[in-house]
């Protein structure tokens, strides 16, 4: 059985990602797994503590393999790992050991970077707009660089940041 072409959507708070891997998914008829944060959070509490944020994790790994067992073509993946690695960083400055191993062992084919270009959403489980929002945005793309992953920005409002990802996932297959 063929691997499925792994794509992660990251970026900070309020940029289209759940929205982008869900219509990336219908584009592609692909599978797309919802951001996991917010579900935890939904069902447990906006305040979280580091073993929430580690629970969180823990299953982005598993549905990882679970996409691995899947006989779709592509998989989205709305956030990964790496934001979990910031977050941790941002929140704790510190995160399980075990991270770094995880990252390097479970591959991305491509990462789409949602750019904050878009107006700020807020709701109760959002944290950083304004000035943090530009910053996140920066450490996650020094974060993809350091790591050598590829990755295209992704950018424009409504239809048309869609329309830029799925001709980033097109390209990305070309080359």
């Amino acid at each position: 059985m063929k691997r499925p072409f792994r794509i992660a959507i990251t970026g900070p708070e309020s940029t289209a990602k759940s929205t982008l891997a869900h219509e990336l998914a219908e584009h592609f008829k692909g599978i797309f797994y919802p951001e996991y944060a917010r579900q935890y959070l939904e069902s447990h509490s906006a305040e979280y503590t580091y073993e929430d944020v580690e629970a969180i994790t823990k299953k982005q790994i598993e549905q990882y393999h679970e996409a691995g067992n899947s006989n779709a073509s592509f998989v989205f993946f709305d956030t990964w790992l790496i934001i979990a690695k910031i977050w941790f960083q941002w929140v704790y400055r510190r995160e399980p050991d075990w991270l770094e191993d995880q990252i390097d062992e479970l591959p991305i084919d491509l990462y789409l970077l949602c750019l904050p270009d878009i107006p700020w959403e807020p709701d109760p489980l959002r944290e950083n707009g304004g000035e943090e929002r530009l910053h996140l945005f920066g450490v996650y793309k020094e974060e993809l660089i350091a790591r050598n992953q590829r990755f295209v920005e992704i950018g424009g409002l409504g239809n048309e940041r869609t329309r830029n990802a799925i001709r980033a996932v097109q390209s990305c297959l070309k080359s």
